[in-house]
């Protein structure tokens, strides 16, 4: 299976690392197509994969090709490529915020897609991702684009509706988890402990946390029962943050930037329904 990435930015070379790290794919088997000259050669000093001549040769060899370029460009993308893409082929995008009907309106018809939204995690190989199928996208189609997406990460299956929820909890979600964590090292720095120090605690212990509750199966509201002893510290800090309104505010920011998901999402429709 030859796969084809057009876009040759941070997401695509982790997909790149994964599927090679994983033995998904041969280098050999992977191509890739981008404006950016100097990031392709890096790419294929990196990895050893095949450079395309344009993005209309990477589209004719591919079987599968993987849509790694940003929203804003994908509608003077699709109109050079669209109706150049076998039928045979497979078509992948992980550009945020375009939905499906919006993207069969520019292929031929009964083109076989799918929706990828992966996270920033996928360039350490521990993304988060959920697909969608398209209207023609089999089965069997879903089933090859989760196992080149399970070599960089978890992957979960919805609704491409369900696509704006999954961008505010897990596309957003690192940008909170992050902000979690500096304030964490932030604490510790008051505390007295030296930076370095508080910001490796801190990140380690989201980390492990994060691992525990996917390793265990458990309800995160039971496991954090088992760390909370009576009188104890751990209540005494748990009281402060209900009383800071840390709960209602994390199911804030995911709800803002889920309807500014949807926003966007409308945006995307229209514009490349119009082109």
């Amino acid at each position: 299976m030859i796969i084809g990435f057009v876009g040759a930015g941070n997401m695509a070379t982790a997909l790149i690392q994964g599927l090679l790290a994983a033995k998904v794919a041969l280098a050999s088997n992977i191509l890739a197509a981008d404006i950016d000259d100097a990031r392709l050669s890096r790419l294929r000093n990196a990895y050893g994969i095949t450079i395309a001549e344009d993005n209309l040769a990477l589209v004719k060899r591919a079987d599968v090709v993987i849509l790694a370029v940003k929203p804003q460009v994908l509608d003077s993308l699709l109109s050079e490529i669209g109706p150049h893409v076998p039928a045979e082929s497979l078509v992948v995008s992980i550009a945020a915020g375009v939905p499906l009907a919006a993207l069969e309106s520019r292929f031929l018809p009964g083109a076989r897609l799918v929706r990828a939204m992966p996270n920033t995690a996928a360039t350490v190989l521990t993304s988060a991702t959920a697909l969608a199928a398209g209207t023609h996208a089999t089965q069997a189609d879903l089933d090859a684009v989760k196992v080149l997406f399970e070599a960089v990460g978890k992957v979960v299956l919805v609704n491409d509706a369900d696509l704006d929820a999954v961008t505010g909890l897990s596309g957003s979600g690192p940008a909170y988890v992050l902000v979690m964590i500096e304030a964490l090292a932030d604490a510790g720095v008051r505390a007295g402990l030296q930076r370095p120090t508080a910001l490796l605690l801190a990140a380690q212990t989201v980390y492990g946390t994060a691992k525990l509750v996917l390793e265990t199966g458990e309800h995160p509201a039971r496991l954090k029962d088992l760390v909370t002893s009576p009188g104890g510290t751990t209540l005494a800090g748990l009281y402060a943050l209900e009383a800071g309104g840390l709960r209602k505010a994390v199911m804030d920011a995911v709800d803002a930037a889920t309807k500014r998901s949807a926003e966007l999402a409308k945006v995307a429709s229209t514009r490349l329904h119009r082109s």
